[in-house]
């Protein structure tokens, strides 16, 4: 029996991750119906992007922003359907956009995308992504947000250190912080984050360290190491607090939460840790059996989670 923590394991589960990033592409691409396409060019590339406008929206009143960014080598019609975030978007009234990164993946600091290897300025694209959807609708300036799983997770926690003037509140989803960005990442204002981690991710490790053989997917930092980051970034001065939300699904996971207070200008850190969980998103489509990527929870509802969280937080 081969051992969770030998080298051959890691190289198994390395293989497995592409494996399942493959397949991820094709589960999804039933996307999401009667959903908006939209484009713009930024530095010579056309970057596109689909949208959700809430059923009960009115032209006349300023309503909030919510982007949410894919994994590697999915993209933004797939996310839509992963998420389920168009029905949450009716429920509240808020526009979701799900933009797509060329090459199917983010320059999201690592270093090891496609997109990062080229040079792509995805902070640039998203920002002027904002720009234009506000000069479209009546986007409320001060809620604005942004959320992603995996790379699209890692591409948002830059997002929130680069664009701290333009976010409100962040959402991550499988994935924690690179060492690159925890090293380079200096937010001009607080900024409200919130994560989500399974215990069992083997692409994105909880306890942090190398991603892949090698560290060829990056080194990362861990997801208490993430939240203190974060926690120190927005001037948290409490100790955090922890609970269990209640085993009401009976599948297998428990979720563990965690929320660091006291912090500037109102923000908040909190990690959702799900025992049993793997690289999913919770409550959202299990886009592969549990075998390749783990359990996807239904203790808690991410994409209701998270708009509660946004919801929260102004600029």
């Amino acid at each position: 029996m081969v051992s969770r923590f030998s080298p051959l394991w890691r190289i198994i589960a390395s293989c497995v991750a592409l494996v399942a990033a493959l397949l991820l592409v094709f589960s999804l691409v039933a996307g999401s119906d009667g959903n908006s396409k939209g484009s713009l060019t930024v530095d010579g590339h056309e970057r596109t992007y689909e949208f959700h406008v809430p059923a009960t929206h009115k032209t006349d009143q300023p309503v909030p922003l919510v982007l949410i960014l894919h994994g590697r080598l999915g993209d933004g019609r797939g996310t839509a359907a992963l998420t389920y975030f168009d029905k949450v978007s009716d429920a509240h009234g808020f526009l979701a956009v799900y933009p797509d990164g060329l090459h199917r993946s983010w320059a999201d600091g690592r270093k090891v995308t496609d997109s990062d290897k080229e040079g792509i300025d995805d902070v640039k694209f998203l920002s002027e992504l904002i720009h234009k959807l506000s000069s479209a609708h009546r986007i409320d300036g001060s809620r604005i947000y942004v959320a992603g799983i995996s790379n699209g997770g890692f591409m948002t926690q830059r997002v929130a250190c680069e664009l701290s003037d333009q976010i409100a509140a962040a959402g991550v989803v499988a994935a924690t912080m690179s060492e690159q960005i925890a090293a380079s990442c200096h937010p001009n204002k607080p900024v409200s984050v919130l994560m989500m981690q399974g215990s069992l991710d083997t692409f994105v490790p909880i306890q942090g360290g190398a991603m892949g053989p090698n560290g060829s997917r990056g080194q990362i930092l861990s997801l208490r190491a993430t939240a203190e980051k974060w926690a120190g970034f927005d001037g948290c001065n409490s100790a955090p607090e922890t609970s269990t939300l209640p085993d009401n699904a009976r599948d297998g996971t428990t979720v563990q939460r965690e929320s660091f207070s006291g912090c500037k200008e109102r923000t908040e850190v909190v990690a959702y840790t799900v025992e049993g969980g793997g690289h999913t998103w919770p409550s959202g489509k299990q886009y592969l059996p549990a075998a390749i990527i783990g359990k996807t929870t239904r203790n808690l509802d991410g994409s209701e989670t998270l708009w509660e969280f946004f919801a929260r937080h102004s600029r």
